[in-house]
C-alpha cells in the first residue's frame, strides 16, 4: 500500500466512498480514485479482503464501509515487511491469524542435490496430470486427518488447501503428482503454474514418513520444473512447520520474506 501523508487540504471528511460493484469500493477524493477496495471468496469459502490505498484517511473509510457491509469473518494477507499496511489493518480490527515464510526453490537437481534420489522401494510417481482421482481423493482426506488428529495445523494451512464447504481439498487434479504404493497413493505433491511455479503442498501419509517419499516427490516436481525451463519456484511455510521447513533448506530453498494472515 502506497501510505502517504494526506496533503490534498481538504479534511478527512472530503473522502467520500462508491461501492462500483457488488464487492468492490472506490474512495474519491474531489472525483480522483484515491482508493479500491475489494472482497472475494476463496476456494474454501473464506472472504479476504484488500485495499489499495493513497493515505490513511482514504483506507480507513475504505475499511469503515467495507467492514459495514460484509460478514464476518473477514481475512486479508500482508507482506510481513510492509508495517504501514498491517499497522492499516490492525486499526480496523484485524489480528494476526497466522505467519508463513516464503522460500525460493531451486530446480537445478545439480544444486538441490536431488539428481540421483530415487522413490523408495515399491513406491513410483504418478505424473502430473495422470493420477487416479479416486486415489487422490483418498490419500488427500487420509493425510488431512492425520495431521489434524496430531499436530493440528491443517486449518492453518494457506487457503487453497483448506477444505471447502463439502469438505474436499483438491480443485485441479492436473496440479498433482503422486507417490503411488501396490494398492493407495502414499504422498502427494502440488505445484500451480501462474506468474511463477509455486509448490503448494508436500505430504505424505503418517505410516509411510521418513522413507524419502517426499524427496522423491519434490526431485520429480522440481526436475520437472527445471526442464521446463523454470530455474526457481517458490513455497510458503507455516512458521511452526519445521520439518517442511528443514526439508526445503536441506535442497537449497532460501528464505525470502514472510506473510501475515489477518482475520476480523
Amino acid at each position: 500500500m502506497n501510505t502517504k501523508p494526506f496533503t490534498s487540504g481538504l479534511s478527512e471528511n472530503a473522502v467520500m466512498i462508491t461501492r462500483v460493484a457488488d464487492r468492490q469500493w472506490h474512495a474519491l477524493d474531489d472525483d480522483l480514485v484515491v482508493g479500491r477496495g475489494h472482497a472475494e471468496h476463496r476456494p474454501d469459502g473464506r472472504l479476504f479482503v484488500s485495499i489499495d490505498a493513497w493515505h490513511d484517511a482514504a483506507f480507513d473509510r475504505l475499511a469503515e464501509a467495507m467492514l459495514a457491509a460484509l460478514p464476518t469473518p473477514l481475512y486479508t494477507v500482508v507482506d510481513e515487511a510492509d508495517a504501514e499496511l498491517t499497522t492499516a489493518w490492525r486499526r480496523a480490527g484485524f489480528t494476526i491469524r497466522r505467519r508463513e515464510w516464503e522460500y525460493v526453490v531451486p530446480t537445478d537437481p545439480q544444486v538441490t542435490g536431488l539428481e540421483a534420489v530415487l522413490p523408495p522401494s515399491g513406491v513410483t510417481i504418478v505424473p502430473a496430470g495422470q493420477a487416479d482421482e479416486s486415489l487422490l481423493r483418498e490419500a488427500d482426506r487420509a493425510i488431512r486427518d492425520e495431521v489434524e488428529a496430531s499436530v493440528g495445523w491443517w486449518q492453518s494451512m494457506p487457503a487453497e488447501v483448506i477444505p471447502r464447504l463439502e469438505g474436499d481439498t483438491i480443485v485441479d487434479l492436473s496440479k498433482y503428482a503422486a507417490a503411488a504404493g501396490p494398492d493407495r497413493y502414499l504422498g502427494l505433491i502440488r505445484v500451480v503454474r501462474v506468474k511463477r511455479p509455486r509448490i503448494g503442498l508436500v505430504a505424505v501419509r503418517a505410516g509411510e514418513q521418513r522413507r524419502g517419499i517426499a524427496r522423491a516427490l519434490l526431485a520429480h516436481a522440481l526436475g520437472t520444473l527445471h526442464r521446463s525451463g523454470a530455474p526457481a519456484a517458490w513455497t510458503e511455510i507455516h512458521e511452526s512447520n519445521q520439518a517442511a521447513s528443514a526439508l526445503f533448506q536441506g535442497i537449497g530453498a532460501r528464505p525470502m520474506g514472510s506473510n501475515l494472515e489477518l482475520v476480523r
